[in-house]
């Protein structure tokens, strides 16, 4: 059965388009991080590629304006886990029964699972951005917990028709951790929104415009403050950074549950002049930012399935450097391989540094990191994979249906 929808692209020339209906954590503006940044462009991009969608998110009645009609709320971020799947179970069960929508999308497993005896037997397409469980184990969390994440995460991903992961060490985990079969995980990097980050602006009329020093090698690094980003060894190599180059500056930005300790540690090691957290840094900022550094710096010490912090640098004209973790030099090795450091210890990480600024390592210049990204991560280019896997989905047999039984334990999982 054919669930395309016949329309004309602008130029006059037929096109297929797919609706979908798309199951996303939160709305990006709303709250930060790279999954929510992902699943708001993909409301943004996709359907310029023939995608229809409909979205449901956890977040506030703005969402739906925000996002032209597209996606609305099912429940407040804060409300209980009970409140937000009965919410997410009644709005889907609602636009499923309002709307012809041919093929459902999950973004995260948490609000995925509790809809998926409502789709029948629609084909899932399960966006994969990294083994949840996995992280809250990296991250401290109880046994239970993670147990529970992973039983969630395993009758999610057995549902799929097809997942799409955004790199092949991703694809490999998925295959590996949760025993899914490599034909049905494509592999389909993120993309980036070349407009946003086209700066004709010189890197020094950047930090004027931030309030930023002229005259110090800035290095800029935007992370969710957790563990598994690798934070803290970041923050220890600038201390031995400093004893070479005393003007060397490393700047931070985002939010995370390790703000403090990670300020406790720049004070304990007297680098309140060579390391600064900036807490977050808006949408119009953070373009600007990347353009104001001399390099980015992405430390990461465990899955990393991508890193969309690389490309928007990139994009933005300015070199990033990162460890050799998960998806990180399947990114940058291409493009040249000093940008991928030998390890992701403290040493490591101040050894490249120290390489970077002495001219060891040589950095590639602004034009040719906007080349790379355009060729490689455009979103006109993306979203055409994306919906080369929605057909297959479309075409190929569902699996087995899950039956959903909310467990009064549920709250434990988040």
């Amino acid at each position: 059965m054919n669930h395309d929808i016949v329309q004309l692209n602008p130029q006059g020339e037929e096109c297929s388009r797919i609706r979908t209906l798309q199951i996303g954590m939160g709305w990006f503006p709303e709250q930060a991080g790279g999954l929510n940044r992902f699943y708001y462009d993909c409301a943004r991009h996709l359907p310029a590629a023939g995608i229809g969608i409909r979205g449901l998110v956890a977040g506030s009645p703005q969402v739906f304006q925000d996002s032209q009609e597209q996606i609305q709320a099912f429940a407040p971020q804060k409300a209980s886990l009970l409140e937000r799947w009965q919410g997410a179970r009644s709005a889907a069960r609602q636009l499923l029964k309002e709307e012809e929508l041919p093929l459902v999308v999950s973004h995260f497993a948490l609000y995925g699972f509790p809809i998926l005896n409502l789709i029948g037997d629609r084909p899932l397409v399960v966006h994969f951005q990294g083994p949840w469980a996995l992280e809250s184990q990296v991250e401290g969390h109880s046994s239970v917990n993670i147990w529970m994440k992973k039983t969630l995460e395993q009758k999610h991903y057995q549902r799929a028709s097809k997942l799409i992961v955004l790199s092949t060490a991703f694809r490999d985990l998925l295959h590996q951790t949760y025993q899914i079969p490599l034909d049905r995980i494509h592999v389909v990097p993120p993309g980036v929104d070349l407009d946003r980050f086209a700066f004709s602006d010189s890197r020094e009329n950047a930090r004027s415009q931030l309030g930023w020093d002229l005259d110090r090698p800035i290095l800029f690094a935007t992370r969710r403050l957790v563990k598994r980003t690798g934070l803290e060894n970041l923050v220890s190599a600038m201390s031995v950074v400093r004893q070479r180059y005393p003007d060397a500056l490393l700047l931070i930005a985002g939010k995370g549950e390790l703000a403090e300790t990670l300020q406790q540690q720049i004070e304990s090691l007297d680098l309140t002049n060579q390391v600064r957290l900036l807490g977050f840094v808006a949408e119009d900022q953070l373009a600007l930012a990347y353009r104001a550094a001399d390099f980015s710096i992405v430390p990461t010490l465990s899955f990393e399935g991508f890193g969309l912090s690389m490309i928007e640098s990139l994009a933005s004209g300015t070199p990033v450097v990162g460890t050799p973790i998960g998806a990180i030099p399947e990114v940058l090795r291409p493009l040249s391989d000093d940008l991928v450091f030998e390890g992701s210890s403290t040493e490591h990480l101040a050894q490249g540094i120290l390489e970077i600024l002495s001219g060891q390592r040589s950095l590639p210049n602004a034009e040719t990191c906007r080349a790379y990204v355009k060729d490689h991560y455009a979103w006109s280019v993306v979203a055409q994979q994306i919906k080369a896997v929605y057909s297959a989905a479309l075409s190929a047999p569902s699996p087995t249906s899950v039956r959903f039984s909310p467990s009064p334990r549920s709250e434990i999982i988040r």
